[in-house]
């Protein structure tokens, strides 16, 4: 078996010149959603299609997610299979083929959709987002395919439609309208990690975001004691909220950074136009990231309780309304995934894995919540989103190196 790793690991060492060829090929295809103004990942995902069959990976589906405002009225998700000695379980290595819009050009120093190699890094937009992981992913099974030779277990490369804007076309989709996959299955998602390549994702903390409608009664600046200030009764609201909602749920968890939950006051709407008005309505804004061991409802409680209080000291009304709700379990530590990946990380790279859990979502939440174990990882310089992204092209050998490993398990 040393042997045969040795032969896989020299042939995705040998094979630069594709991964390269693949991050062009991937890059010049705009695979925006409709939200972002295009029209998703159908051309994308056809000339990624075309590009497997021509290196050996042949057996494919597709799974078609139905949306009108998208070319040919679909978000296509592919699912390539290499065949293992075992079929118990299968190893999933999920990617994503849609990505954000370039922002201002001005930014740029090169084309975003033409990619550009300089200085061991190839430049545009999606190279790391997520084209990465995808092309790590494909250099691994590869070089299964082309030197005849079998993962131990069943590997299954799936490219999703739809990370960007919510997944409502990818994976939501797949999970409400397939059974591709099975509870034991391993998920991998390389769309996450540092530039170490240490850190092993397998949490992430619960999410709520608040809106705050506070309303009271508009006076002139110089007799408050004829209305209700409203900005008044939404600033002591957010100061209670940000301060009594840290003392009830305090508790740490040095996984995460920080270690300990957050309830932050951001964005807020304007009230009124002049300085000598006081506001009759204020609306404000709430970003809370929770630890895990805390249920959103536990916290929604404590928030109608904090209101409740206001509106009795300041004579206004107070409603909110939930923006975002997100409640994920996680991945055990002790679950196979994450141990087959931190023995691949030791035994290829000689890597000790970092188990961590962060204050993002990600698609991973949507698998861990209906029982899939899955982890988030990879090498990376985290530059998604930014102008003049680029990823570095040793990293997607090094990551596929230590996905090859782990299909030898």
């Amino acid at each position: 078996m040393t042997a045969t790793i040795e032969k896989l690991r020299t042939f995705i060492k040998d094979n630069k010149a594709e991964y390269i060829e693949l991050e062009k090929l991937l890059t010049s295809h705009k695979a925006l959603a409709p939200e972002n103004g295009g029209v998703g990942e159908l051309d994308k995902c056809e000339a990624l299609q075309e590009f497997l069959i021509s290196h050996g990976i042949t057996k494919l589906e597709r799974y078609d997610a139905p949306d009108s405002r998208a070319k040919n009225g679909i978000r296509p998700n592919l699912v390539a299979t290499i065949e293992g000695n075992k079929d118990d379980y299968a190893i999933w290595i999920m990617a994503h083929l849609d990505v954000v819009p370039t922002g201002d050009l001005s930014l740029w120093e090169t084309d975003p959709w033409t990619v550009v190699e300089k200085d061991g890094k190839l430049y545009g937009r999606g190279v790391e987002d997520n084209q990465q992981g995808l092309v790590s992913a494909f250099a691994a099974a590869w070089a299964y395919v082309a030197n005849g030779q079998k993962p131990e277990h069943t590997v299954k490369l799936l490219f999703a439609a739809d990370e960007e804007v919510g997944s409502k076309y990818g994976i939501i989709w797949l999970l409400k309208n397939t059974d591709i996959f099975r509870k034991n299955d391993l998920v991998i998602i390389p769309d996450g990690g540092d530039s170490k390549g240490e850190t092993i994702e397998v949490a992430e903390k619960n999410i709520i975001w608040f809106e705050f409608t506070t309303i009271g009664k508009q006076c002139h600046g110089s007799r408050p004691d004829e209305g209700k200030n409203a900005c008044l009764a939404a600033n002591h609201l957010a100061v209670r909220l940000n301060s009594e909602l840290k003392k009830k749920f305090n508790k740490t968890d040095e996984m995460f950074t920080p270690d300990y939950s957050t309830f932050e006051p951001t964005m807020r709407s304007a009230n009124v136009e002049g300085v000598n008005i006081i506001p009759g309505s204020d609306v404000m804004c709430m970003d809370c990231r929770i630890l895990p061991c805390y249920t959103c409802d536990e916290v929604i409680a404590k928030v109608e309780e904090i209101c409740k209080g206001v509106e009795e000291e300041f004579g206004v009304k107070i409603t909110y309304r939930t923006l975002q709700k997100a409640q994920s379990v996680a991945t055990p530590k002790d679950s196979l995934v994450v141990k087959l990946y931190s023995q691949a990380l030791k035994e290829t790279h000689n890597i000790d894995s970092k188990i961590i859990g962060i204050g993002g979502g990600t698609v991973a939440a949507e698998l861990r919540n209906l029982g899939y174990n899955c982890v988030v990882c990879g090498t990376l310089d985290e530059c998604a989103h930014m102008p003049n992204e680029y990823c570095i092209i040793d990293n997607i050998i090094k990551d596929a190196e230590t996905l090859a490993v782990l299909m030898s398990k």
